[in-house]
């Protein structure tokens, strides 16, 4: 078992997870750790936590040691530089007439070193730029285009689940989504729905995907007919997370809608339930389905 602790180096930035064993710390302790291969100043967010090895990758580092009054100074100074740093570089963009939207300038704690963070839509030649501030700063310059995904982990937000999006809070990498996702979820193929504050599909999507294929080879499709206590019918809805189907019966010109819980629907049709490893019908309707994709 390691004792854990979340720090964050930015405000509203990542959380990132370092050992602290032996160390005392409570939310909102200043302390100073290994960030991208230089000691930085971090904030201690939540409280600390212990978890078993396994559960914790090789690479993760251990706080150094609390931050003297000193450091803490330092890094509110460090802020206010970053903030000359970003009005600057805005004033030479546009002295330039360089196509990029500028969005942050961090400094390196030892002051090395300066990162701006940008976007554009094409390719920026920004030689001339790099002069000015290299002849402005005496540090190191580094400027870094970045995507929609990480322009939104970077400047923060609110989702439509009311919530500060995953990407700026505990999201630390990104994985694809595509519509195929939305869809084996049941999810309108609405953009406006779909997206999030990037313009790009909802990291969140993936949170549920693994669910939602477990419970599809288990639960038939809509329109598949069905054993029921009532009788046969066909499946006209499908709730993958409550494992609920809705079925339709029709007699002569009008016709019923009854839910029940596949759990009991089950057993009655063991021939036919996806969830069989050893049905044959099911082995049939899986080629089906894999020729019709194609």
């Amino acid at each position: 078992m390691k004792k854990i602790v979340n720090l964050s180096f930015r405000e509203g930035g990542k959380t990132t997870k370092y050992t602290c064993d032996g160390m005392d710390l409570k939310p909102g302790d200043y302390v100073m750790a290994q960030n991208m291969g230089t000691l930085d100043l971090g904030r201690v967010i939540g409280v600390p936590m212990e978890l078993e090895d396994r559960l914790l990758g090789d690479d993760i580092e251990p706080v150094m040691r609390l931050a003297t009054s000193k450091e803490i100074e330092r890094g509110e100074l460090k802020k206010t530089k970053e903030k000359e740093a970003y009005d600057l570089c805005l004033e030479l963009i546009g002295k330039h007439n360089l196509d990029m939207n500028l969005l942050d300038a961090v400094f390196t704690f030892d002051g090395k070193k300066v990162t701006f963070f940008f976007t554009s839509d094409n390719r920026v030649d920004f030689r001339e730029l790099v002069k000015d501030l290299v002849s402005s700063f005496r540090a190191r310059i580094e400027l870094r285009q970045i995507g929609s995904r990480d322009q939104a982990k970077l400047v923060g937000g609110i989702g439509m689940c009311g919530r500060e999006l995953c990407c700026c809070t505990f999201l630390n990498k990104f994985a694809p989504v595509t519509l195929r996702t939305a869809r084996d979820q049941g999810m309108s193929l609405n953009p406006g729905k779909l997206n999030g504050a990037c313009g790009r599909l909802m990291c969140c999507l993936q949170f549920e995907k693994e669910a939602y294929a477990d419970a599809r080879k288990r639960l038939p499709k809509q329109g598949k007919k069905i054993r029921t206590p009532d009788g046969m019918g066909v499946v006209a809805d499908v709730n993958y997370i409550a494992e609920k189907v809705t079925v339709k019966f029709v007699e002569d010109d009008t016709y019923t809608l009854e839910t029940y819980d596949w759990e009991g629907l089950a057993p009655l049709n063991h021939d036919m339930n996806a969830g069989c490893p050893n049905c044959p019908r099911k082995a049939a309707e899986s080629e089906e389905d894999e020729s019709t994709e194609e």
